[in-house]
């Protein structure tokens, strides 16, 4: 998970604010470049282009069709990625050669990037920077340092705050000058933060799932071993200390004394100890196809015996790296050294589990040689048990969700906000929120295309600047990477939960053309480039922001910055880069030695420090028409005619019950269909609701569930940990977000 992302479900980015603002640099285009040399089988035959072999691999079972296919499309990025994994001691050169591998990854056309969580106008009455913005992990879903004042903020005040944040040495003074500064400039500070967001829950056991849309509302109820405060540093958690072998592999955790397990009504269960850990993992192991993948060698930090427990090589799960020493000591080992292990603590694959509380809700452990389920727990808020900062006072389906602050929570001294309503707004009134924001229903709002109009017009009562004069900022982007996923081995054209929805109207012969052209990697490309993001973005946000949250690599190229100098291969020739260079400057050097006409990194963005946001480096109908007649020269080599007369028809989702995404999709349609000159058609295939529409390409499974054969900014990934790592193991074969493209 983390986060496997859907906030286009209904809003999008638009409801996910992040609260500080962000400046957005100028649009930038890349340069027109003649397309690099795209696939093995041209490299190897010269000018003979023969595809996949689709009559093996429709012969294939489907793990094995995928294999052949992810060999074919993602070969290349592969072998760089591992490469770059294998890398464990040298953190600057395990960067760079990350970075390689995400610009091998660019250039492979699978999917584009498009924007990042934020950049949007918007107004609240949330202090900027009271949440921690550490881009992993779930920890900016605790909310227990956010502050809420009953006023809408300034866009002066915002600022100030902001470098306020800045300014100080760390969370516990942040808070104190935060509210010194409200006090003095006439802010009150309100208990209860009110909220609206689409999110659907489908669980509240967090082990047992890979959703955002589910940890969000989970993430609250329990406490981690470690936590990032609001200056974005690691704190101490329930675990007061903790120590880490000297070779790396075992970390010994410390657990505070007393800490208190309690249900839904305050009730107390017992006391938090190290055995909460040991089955948290037991039932992570029975979930693997959720978090699991966090704790294998292959995808995640390697807990020792993990893999081998699973392939059933080891039977005893007290050879498991996990181990309750006493009450109080929480030991993990590791298969060998992994250098973002304690950046995960805060995610939920890490959350302690009451053992006695899961086994009363009927949950069982196959650890312990049971036949697994997990009975009724996780099924309602009174299924769970509790550590966190929070309890659930109400749990309305598509309605509301309401917290109350735990008086047992270890640190209840510290929460600030009391009181919390979460409201569920599907964006099929694009007003609603904003009308909620400026009459205190909700604390903030974005502004979408509708109400960036009003915004500019209305006026407060005996105000003469309007709601936006007065309060708008720009909402910073996160680290989480919507994309534009290209499906290259479709197996639905219908939804695979009830086949009367969101059926495709292609033939079989444009089905066939259209596999066809999805796994050539040049028609991909031209894809890639013919569309416009901007205009995509601009039906949401508006013209003046449009290139403000647009994201041109699935790392975010400011993720990371090498700490010393370091010097890689790229293409045979010895590239030295110094000491704080970022992840994205890497990247570029890549993209640019293999002639790809792909911007990731610009210098001068973000006012000179550099940033992979904030522009669009991916738009170049130039190029795009040059990759899409290189594709059609190779497709009819292999009996693909494509043409104006004989376009290639793709089939795009979209929410017709949202204003929002309907001209989204429009947008994207436009542009396609304009700068491939109609040899591309792109035709919308409706869904009525937002359950349906998420059936289409998030609420799947696997690879052959998904129905389309493009979906332009629908989900992302955000990252589970502070290393590159974390994004693209979702990539590699059987990686979780393979399914997006069709795969595994």
């Amino acid at each position: 998970m983390k986060k496997f992302l859907a906030l286009l479900l209904a809003l999008t980015m638009v409801l996910s604010m992040a609260a500080c603002s962000s400046s957005t640099p100028a649009a930038t285009t890349a340069a027109t470049t003649a397309p690099a040399e795209t696939t093995a089988a041209t490299e190897a035959a010269g000018d003979v282009y023969t595809g996949p072999d689709w009559a093996t691999i429709d012969a294939m079972d489907y793990d094995d069709a995928s294999d052949a296919l992810y060999d074919w499309n993602l070969g290349e990025f592969n072998e760089y990625y591992q490469d770059a994994k294998s890398e464990i001691t040298d953190l600057n050169l395990r960067m760079a050669k990350m970075a390689m591998a995400d610009a091998k990854l660019m250039e492979s056309g699978v999917f584009s990037p498009v924007y990042g969580n934020g950049g949007a106008f918007a107004m609240n009455r949330v202090v900027p920077r009271t949440d921690t913005t550490t881009s992993w992990g779930v920890d900016e879903y605790r909310w227990h340092s956010k502050l809420v004042a009953n006023e809408l903020i300034t866009s002066e005040d915002r600022s100030a705050l902001t470098a306020l944040w800045g300014e100080s040495e760390d969370a516990a003074s942040w808070l104190e000058a935060a509210k010194a500064y409200l006090d003095e400039h006439g802010y009150t500070l309100n208990d209860t933060w009110n909220y609206a967001i689409n999110y659907e829950l489908a669980t509240w056991d967090g082990i047992a799932s890979s959703y955002t849309s589910d940890h969000y509302f989970v993430a609250p109820t329990w406490a981690p071993l470690l936590e990032y405060d609001a200056k974005n540093v690691q704190q101490p958690g329930i675990a007061e200390s903790y120590e880490v072998s000297e070779d790396g592999t075992v970390y010994t955790f410390h657990l505070r004394q007393g800490v208190k397990w309690v249900d839904q009504q305050g009730r107390e269960l017992g006391e938090v100890t190290a055995d909460d850990w040991v089955a948290s993992m037991e039932h992570v192991l029975d979930n693997n196809d959720a978090l699991g993948y966090l704790m294998t060698s292959s995808s995640g930090c390697g807990i020792k015996n993990y893999d081998a427990y699973l392939s059933g090589e080891v039977t005893d799960f007290a050879e498991v790296g996990v181990k309750a020493v006493d009450d109080y000591t929480l030991e993990y080992t590791l298969e060998a050294p992994f250098p973002a292990f304690l950046s995960m603590m805060g995610y939920g694959c890490f959350a302690p589990l009451n053992r006695a509380f899961y086994k009363a809700q009927g949950g069982t452990f196959g650890a312990e040689g049971e036949e697994y389920t997990s009975g009724n727990y996780g099924t309602t808020p009174a299924n769970i048990a509790y550590c966190g900062a929070y309890l659930v006072k109400n749990f309305t389906e598509k309605n509301v969700t309401s917290y109350v602050a735990n008086p047992s929570y270890w640190n209840a001294d510290s929460v600030q906000t009391h009181n919390i309503n979460i409201y569920f707004n599907d964006g099929s009134d694009p007003l609603r929120m904003y009308n909620e924001a400026k009459d205190g229903t909700v604390a903030g709002c974005p502004f979408n295309s509708s109400s960036l109009v009003l915004a500019k017009e209305d006026k407060p009562e005996g105000s003469d600047k309007t709601y936006f004069d007065l309060y708008h900022y720009t909402t910073a982007n996160d680290g989480s990477t919507f994309c534009g996923w290209v499906n290259v081995h479709r197996g639905s054209w219908a939804n695979f939960n009830d086949n009367t929805v969101g059926v495709s109207t292609q033939t079989d012969d444009q089905k066939a053309a259209t596999r066809a052209a999805l796994s050539n990697k040049n028609f991909r490309n031209a894809l890639g480039l013919a569309f416009d993001r901007g205009a995509f973005n601009s039906t949401i946000v508006g013209e003046e922001l449009k290139y403000a949250s647009l994201r041109n690599a699935y790392v975010p190229g400011d993720f990371q910055v090498s700490t010393a100098e370091v010097t890689v291969e790229i293409n045979g020739e010895a590239t030295t880069f110094p000491a704080g260079t970022y992840f994205g400057q890497i990247e570029q050097a890549q993209l640019d030695a293999d002639g790809y006409p792909i911007k990731v990194w610009d210098p001068a963005g973000n006012d000179g420090a550099g940033s992979g946001d904030g522009f669009d480096g991916w738009f170049n109908p130039d190029a795009a028409v040059e990759y899409l007649d290189k594709a059609v020269a190779e497709l009819a080599q292999v009996g693909v005619e494509v043409s104006a007369e004989n376009p290639i028809h793709i089939d795009v989702p979209y929410g017709s019950y949202s204003e929002t995404i309907t001209n989204r999709m429009n947008a994207y349609k436009q542009s396609i269909e304009k700068v491939l000159g109609g040899k591309v058609v792109v035709d919308l295939v409706a869904y009525a609701d937002n359950t349906a529409y998420s059936y289409s390409y998030y609420r799947t499974s696997t690879g052959n569930e998904a129905n389309y054969d493009v979906a332009p900014g629908t989900s992302g990934w955000g990252p589970d940990y502070g290393d590159a790592q974390s994004y693209l193991d979702t990539i590699q074969p059987y990686g979780y977000m393979t399914k997006s493209i069709g795969l595994y």
